[in-house]
């Protein structure tokens, strides 16, 4: 090839390009983003309406109709699915995966501001949220305290806040578990009532004083001023002295009639970490960085401000996803070590001067790979340092193939020179072919659809840059190098491994191959049944979507019985936290009652404000092993099954996209009451499924409301309206917000009117309560409306404008997930629905369905890519048929190594099946290529193919060991998401080196392709 020989020839050039390759890598390395996982964005939004007082059904018809009407309109809509509860309505609108997110947040946000005006005015909040990769925390720390006072909490981790927010490199910086600093204006009712003060009178006056109004400016000879008005509150006395009414020439300020004082929001979040109160500070980074770096920042900022802080209160940096990052990038590099050491032995036979030329070739081709990834964008995270480990044991094929050929044309008798010329003049069109039929293996997978397929890009992109890189240094370095380094052996054949590995050869191989050659049909036959008794090892390996991941963390998920209050699931939670303390492996234990724990996790987001739920989350030993995580966590369900009082989940943290669980069946419907009796049915069915764990019917109990019954014709007698006697209920229970205001020392602080109460409304605030006539006349409220209890739905789900409930399920340890769903679904197609109402899988079907939806598309490209490179290479159809017929004994190996490690089919093990025939033709391409040259000859067809099986037999094989050893570090990690990769990859080629160097040779005779 010319470029071979341009490289040789001008061997300064070679070497300058070859200097300023690694320099570029060595600065890329240190430079590029770095993260845990890929940042994946899709166009996915949270729509989320507040509208307090409201129940489900009217949130339903006077809100959810309208906005999911609009929405559904819109172009590229895939789906939208929508919960109502009480006062709350959280749209999750999906647009096709290929549509521009920042394109879509704006239509969405402008069709949402269009419609508002159609929509109830009042309102409270509507806001619309990006589901952004880099909104997941990376740190979160807890200030710990059991006597500080809420204040002086407050105080200092706002001052943590602010001193996060100065840097840079992070975002989305919050306070969590301390709630909102309020003044409260307790109104005193009967002395108002006395008065005759109209409840409008009062919050008029106070709303506007909080007016700030510009004044304008005026111009004053050859300036102009801005004036300024007095506007909004300084401070709590402006408050108390603020004029709300007057009488008899007399004005009534607010402190004649009310009670108000500086306090704290009822407590709606309670956070501990290790079971000692706290609060936690969260922060999150900014998209493209590398937090190895942002750590460097942010770690000499929180050792500075932990020794600020008073005696009576801890700092706690329990959390810190920098320390996960590093630490999996080291067992990364680790393994990278491991592997390449791997790979240097199996090149012994090659002598110690033609191996170090081929290991050149690592660090090189690494090296453009990560400029080339760098330039498409792709961060160094755990998928794309996986690409490159996997790259690893192949990089070195061409290089292999390029000096073992040099080196028998040496040991031939050519001089240094004339031999690297000739050799890669043979070999470097079957280079070319092989590493372009490998990348066409690989490169489907940068195209698979959906978030999966974005989430896994880094994978090929880094094997496919690695792999073109060690093409280019294979026909340039690596014939310079020999030229210069290589040197005739002493032994004509090689030495001492080389020559082990020929008289096994020759001793065992060529016998074989013989003997294959001689019956031909029989050779076929049994390597036929071979396969399809392979086949038949798919039901019994199953197919599971996405492992759980192997980070020794968990959470825990406490449900107390419906609408029990904060302070009883508090109780509960001080249980869990217990039993968690107990096991020696515990680090860390962060509790969040009434809310989930802070987002950490890339597919898990935070749990809305709930009294009747809890979440802890557990971070165990960093050294503590995926086998004992599980084992804990197993302890735990056992042992958490048999309290009563509440629902207790212990929950692995899942890889992939956000699923509700591995089980979901949905079903649809108009009427609520039969959707109900429709879940309980599927409840109970899915109870009695083997393998089914923490099945979860949402409508299964009813909600208890109390609501207020107006006796309209008594009302109207006195001349009260309805609103006047809704908010003078919301007056005594939730209390008003009248606005806020900023005082001098730039504290912001909501109003809140209200009637005298503890920190929470019972029962006993609507004692005494008055409603204003419109003259102001005070009447008891027991006198025109009565207090009734009734049951209403909890919530009310929709999917794509359709009533829905959806009932789930995980899926206990020991099963996997595709038997429990078959057995699931079969029982579905048996159970009758009415007319009008059907069901759907969600879950991993689901979920599978978008992962794998152009996989087909995918598959029928790489095969009919391959056979254009192969006609292209070969220029007849039988030499490709012969090149291909060693997919299927990849396949083989493969399903074997699969069910020998206990792993399932999962997304990824099927990536690396693909990835195997791009590997196994890679090897076929260089045994057909020889063969036909050989015949070219003058030889045979039976003279080349021997000849061709032998002389092509130990590249082939040494190619194969480096792959294999390349891939035995991931294969044996406790990484459940790449490790099947791995697996198929090696069982693929060993089975492949096996059956194939027979296999391939007794196609040929049959089936001979013209020279």
């Amino acid at each position: 090839m010319k470029i071979s020989e341009y490289a040789v020839k001008n061997y300064q050039f070679t070497l300058v390009m070859f200097l300023m390759a690694i320099a570029l890598g060595i600065t890329t390395l240190f430079t590029m983003p770095r993260s845990e996982d890929p940042d994946v964005e899709s166009p996915q939004f949270a729509v989320i309406v507040v509208y307090p007082g409201t129940s489900p059904k009217d949130m339903e018809e006077l809100v959810v109709d309208p906005i999911e009407e609009r929405i559904n309109e819109l172009e590229d809509m895939k789906r939208i699915r929508t919960t109502i509860s009480d006062g709350l309505a959280v749209f999750r609108v999906e647009y096709k995966y290929e549509s521009d997110p920042d394109e879509k947040y704006q239509e969405i946000v402008r069709e949402i501001n269009s419609l508002r005006p159609e929509l109830p005015e009042d309102i409270f909040s509507l806001e619309i949220n990006k589901f952004q990769p880099s909104d997941v925390n990376i740190l979160q720390i807890a200030l710990i305290s059991e006597n500080a006072s809420r204040t002086k909490l407050k105080f200092h981790a706002e001052a943590l806040k602010d001193e996060l927010e100065k840097i840079t490199l992070l975002k989305n910086v919050e306070i969590q578990g301390l709630p909102e600093q309020i003044v409260r204006v307790e109104l005193r009712l009967e002395k108002i009532a006395q008065m005759h003060i109209p409840l409008d009178a009062i919050t008029g006056s106070l709303q506007s004083e909080m007016a700030n109004i510009p004044g304008g400016s005026i111009v004053a000879g050859s300036k102009s001023f801005s004036i300024k008005t007095s506007g909004n509150y300084k401070g709590l006395e402006e408050i108390k002295n603020t004029i709300v009414y007057s009488a008899n020439g007399k004005n009534i300020l607010l402190k004649d009639v009310a009670d108000a004082y500086t306090t704290f929001d009822e407590t709606k979040h309670i956070t501990r970490l290790n079971g000692h109160r706290c609060v936690f500070v969260i922060a999150a980074q900014k998209s493209g960085l590398n937090i190895t770096n942002t750590q460097k920042v942010y770690k000499p900022v929180l050792e500075s401000f932990a020794k600020k802080l008073p005696s009576n209160i801890d700092m706690v940096h329990h959390f810190d996803q920098a320390d996960n990052v590093n630490g999996r990038l080291a067992g990364l590099g680790k393994d990278f070590l491991i592997a390449i050491l791997l790979v240097s032995i199996t090149l012994l036979p090659l002598g110690w001067r033609a191996a170090s030329i081929v290991m050149i070739s690592i660090p090189l081709s690494l090296a453009i790979g990560l400029v080339l990834l760098n330039l498409f964008g792709i961060s160094l995270n755990q998928l794309s340092i996986v690409g490159l480990v996997v790259a690893l044991g192949l990089l070195v094929d061409d290089s292999i193939v390029v000096v073992e050929n040099i080196e028998r044309w040496m040991r031939e008798g050519h001089s240094r020179l004339d031999a690297t010329l000739k050799a890669t003049r043979q070999i470097g069109l079957a280079v070319v072919g092989c590493t372009v039929t490998l990348i066409i293996a690989f490169m489907p997978l940068v195209f698979l659809p959906e978030g999966a397929g974005d989430f896994i890009r880094g994978l090929p992109l880094a094997v496919i840059m690695a792999v073109l890189a060690s093409m280019l240094v294979s026909i340039t370095v690596i014939p310079f190098l020999s030229s210069r380094i290589l040197k005739s052996h002493e032994n004509a054949e090689g030495n001492i491994f080389l020559r082990g590995m020929q008289k096994l050869i020759h001793g065992s191989y060529s016998v074989l191959l013989d003997k294959a050659l001689k019956h031909p049909i029989i050779t076929m036959v049994v390597a036929g049944v071979v396969f399809i008794g392979s086949l038949q090892l798919f039901p019994i390996i199953g197919f599971g979507l996405f492992p759980a991941s192997e980070k020794p963390q968990f959470i825990i998920n406490t449900i107390t019985p419906l609408q029990t209050n904060i302070e009883a699931t508090d109780s509960v939670s001080r249980y869990v936290e217990q039993a968690v303390s107990k096991i020696p492996e515990v680090k860390y234990y962060a509790s969040n009652v009434g809310k989930g724990n802070p987002r950490v996790y890339y597919n898990v987001t935070q749990e809305n404000e709930r009294t009747d739920f809890a979440q802890t989350f557990v971070q165990l030993d960093e050294h503590t092993s995926p086998d004992r995580k599980l084992e804990i966590i197993n302890q735990l369900r056992d042992e958490f099954n048999q309290h009563a009082g509440a629902k207790i989940e212990v929950k692995n943290f899942e890889q992939g996209p956000p699923i509700v669980a591995p089980v979901e069946i949905r079903l649809f419907g108009d009427n609520l009451d039969t959707l109900r009796t429709l879940a309980a049915r599927v409840e109970s069915m899915m109870k009695q499924t083997e393998g089914t764990l923490y099945v979860n019917n949402p409508v299964n109990n009813l909600k208890s409301d109390m609501r207020v019954v107006i006796n309209q014709d008594k009302a109207r007698m006195t001349g009260i309206n309805t609103v006047d006697i809704d908010r003078t209920v919301r007056l005594a229970v939730a209390g008003l917000n009248m606005g806020n205001f900023t005082d001098a020392d730039g504290e912001d602080y909501d109003i809140y009117l209200t009637t005298p109460k503890k920190e929470r409304a019972t029962l006993a605030s609507l004692d005494n309560l008055f409603v204003n006539t419109r003259l102001g006349a005070p009447v008891p409220l027991d006198q025109i409306a009565s207090l009734k209890l009734e049951t209403s739905p909890l919530s009310i789900d929709h999917y794509n404008k359709i009533r829905m409930v959806s009932v789930s399920s995980s899926v206990e340890k020991g099963y996997l997930n595709s038997v429990v769903i078959s057995d699931v679904v079969s029982k579905m197609e048996k159970m009758k629905l009415p007319e009008g109402y059907s069901y759907m899988m969600g879950g991993d079907v689901e979920a599978s369905n978008d992962s794998f939806g152009g996989l087909g598309t995918i598959i029928i490209m790489t095969v009919f890519m391959f056979v254009a490179v192969l006609i292209l290479m070969f220029k007849t159809f039988k030499s490709m048929l012969i090149v291909l017929s060693v997919i299927p004994l990849g396949i083989v190996g493969a399903l074997l190594g699969l069910l020998i490690s206990g792993n399932p089919l999962s997304f990824v093990a099927i990536i690396g099946l693909i990835a195997l025939a791009g590997v196994e033709v890679k090897n076929s391409i260089l045994l057909v290529d020889f063969t036909n040259q050989l015949r070219m000859q003058g030889k045979s067809v039976d003279e080349a193919i021997r000849e061709a099986g032998e002389v092509r037999f130990l590249p082939i094989v040494l190619t194969s060991l480096t792959a294999i050893g390349g891939l035995l570090p991931i294969a044996l990690s406790t990484n459940p998401l790449i490790a099947p990769l791995a697996i198929v990859l090696i069982g693929g080629l060993i089975s492949s080196t096996l059956l194939s160097r027979i296999v391939t040779p007794v196609v040929y005779k049959l089936i001979p392709p013209r020279i």
